[in-house]
């Protein structure tokens, strides 16, 4: 079952990433939420096996550790604030521009066409 929950987080984090890298800021904001659910998978795993409750009395067999359930609720909780804010980012690019792409930006362009920044012609 640990593999199935590895590779599932893997796969989510491949599909994560490669949104994340998209100039669509919509795509950006999906993969996000991917990688914060790629983290509580491996979270998740990291808990191992399940337990009994550790604040009550009696009962018998292992106790489950709390300390993983309180980690995911704090990546749930700062996930979504996130792509909260990531989400009126993209509205408001939406409505000045008309589009969620990422443009780039001019002043990157004329300073990477300087001299000093092209190795091949400082040669």
């Amino acid at each position: 079952m640990t593999l199935i929950v590895a590779l599932t987080a893997g796969a989510v984090f491949a599909a994560g990433t490669y949104l994340v890298l998209q100039r669509m800021l919509s795509r950006v904001l999906i993969g996000l939420a991917l990688l914060g659910h790629g983290a509580n998978l491996v979270l998740l795993s990291a808990a191992g096996a399940a337990g009994r409750a550790p604040f009550v009395d009696g009962g018998e067999g292992p106790v489950a550790d709390p300390l993983p359930q309180a980690l995911i609720l704090t990546a749930i909780v700062i996930t979504f604030g996130v792509l909260a804010f990531l989400a009126a980012l993209a509205y408001r690019s939406w409505r000045l521009t008309g589009s969620d792409e990422v443009e780039d930006d001019l002043e990157d362009r004329g300073i990477a066409a300087l001299p000093e920044h092209r190795p091949e012609e400082a040669a």
